[in-house]
């Protein structure tokens, strides 16, 4: 896959997920979802693809996710089985910013 732009829609190409980009590196990024990478939004799934067993913990609408370098986030507009993951590295779910304290 070409260098991700912020704003790209994509799907699995084994289960439901589908995700847009709100930030990606100025790299060539292996993007994949149930150990598949992930197709542009318009490209239908294969009918008979499942997600790899090691790769199918899944993903959750509404989550952000980002690999371990902060480069990469994802967010999810569709769950599905697959998990998300940048080459073999798992993404994780972004965590929500902690506010000041009003003491």
């Amino acid at each position: 896959m070409a260098a991700l732009k912020p704003g790209t829609r994509l799907r699995s190409a084994v289960c439901t997920t589908e995700v847009m980009v709100i930030q990606a590196p100025d790299r060539h990024v292996d993007v994949r979802c149930g150990g598949v990478p992930l197709v542009p939004l318009g490209t239908p799934p294969a009918p008979e693809a499942v997600p790899i067993p090691s790769a199918a913990t899944g993903t959750q609408i509404g989550k952000r996710y980002v690999n371990k370098a902060g480069d990469l986030e994802l967010l999810c507009t569709k769950a599905g089985q697959g998990s998300l993951a940048e080459g073999a590295e798992a993404l994780a779910i972004k965590g929500a910013k902690p506010l000041p304290s009003s003491d």
